[in-house]
């Protein structure tokens, strides 16, 4: 089957309702809360299109990103998948429009900075000549809540979402109400950079940006395989690493990404994820930036 056969059936099969697939993937919903459902991968809370495993931490959008989830598949497999369970995929109608929810960012709260600033220092090992900039253009704040707020931005510098991080003892992490994190991203390190590398969370990508100065790098707020952003960062003609976690989730969608743009080439951390790198690491020795174009599937030593 070729690209375009497959780019077809997927366009057909992903705006296939949600609780048919969950019902079909053996699924089952819970008694008491309509919108969560129990799957071999733990308990999925779903919202229309969307949904969010917060025990892995890994969510997506639309019936394809579901079965990857759920059934471990590439993309061609899940498409593949889909058209065979639900071959009246192809006479679906097209969605109806409906308005996105508003972005609701939370206010800023410069009491809480201290304790942001150092949460990101003494238990991340960031350094501050990497947030303070960050914090002085107000890409990363406080809120009310002591919460660490790393902001999305749409080519245009316009935040469209934000990234939330909780800093007390319990771990918490999640999203701004309304953010659309297929329209922009938050991003550190020098715009112009010859190497631009996708990190699954802002602290990551500050965590790599400290292992590799010199280089762009993008939160995709989670491992997300396609965002709409990504042709676009493509067709600059700059190198571009997938940099996912060390993990099932992170392997999986880094390989169905590579399977989209074979120009991308797969970067892992030896830890769990890069901030698990960086602090691992007894002493920051300098590194020397990533190849422009290093060799297509030889490892890249970290140090």
């Amino acid at each position: 089957m070729t690209y375009a056969q497959i780019k077809a059936r997927a366009a057909q099969v992903r705006e296939i309702p949600l609780a048919l697939v969950l019902r079909e993937l053996g699924a089952q919903p819970d008694r008491q809360d309509r919108s969560k459902w129990h799957t071999d991968q733990g308990p999925l809370s779903v919202t229309g299109a969307k949904f969010m495993n917060w025990r892995q931490g890994v969510g997506g959008g639309g019936a394809i990103d579901l079965v990857l989830h759920v059934k471990g598949l590439d993309f061609k497999a899940a498409v593949a998948w889909l058209w065979e369970h639900f071959p009246g995929a192809e006479g679906t109608p097209a969605p109806q429009c409906r308005s996105e929810p508003a972005l609701r960012l939370p206010p800023a709260a410069e009491n809480q900075l201290g304790r942001v600033y150092n949460y990101l220092c003494l238990e991340r090992d960031l350094a501050g000549d990497i947030l303070e900039p960050l914090i002085d253009a107000g890409a990363l704040y406080a809120d009310s809540r002591g919460n660490a707020v790393f902001l999305l931005l749409d080519a245009a510098g316009l935040p469209v979402g934000a990234e939330l991080r909780g800093t007390t003892a319990a771990r918490w992490r999640g999203m701004a109400p309304g953010s659309r994190k297929d329209l922009g991203y938050f991003s550190a390190g020098p715009a112009t950079a010859e190497v631009i590398v996708l990190c699954e969370s802002a602290i990551d990508a500050l965590s790599f940006l400290m292992l590799r100065p010199g280089t762009l790098c993008i939160s995709t707020s989670g491992a997300a395989h396609n965002p709409r952003w990504l042709p676009h960062l493509l067709a600059q003609g700059r190198a571009l690493y997938c940099a996912f976690d060390s993990d099932q989730a992170g392997d999986r969608h880094a390989a169905t990404m590579l399977s989209l743009y074979p120009a991308i080439q797969r970067l892992r951390p030896r830890q769990h994820d890069w901030n698990d790198d960086l602090r691992c690491m007894p002493y920051l020795a300098p590194s020397p930036p990533l190849a422009r174009h290093p060799p297509a599937i030889q490892p890249l030593a970290l140090f």
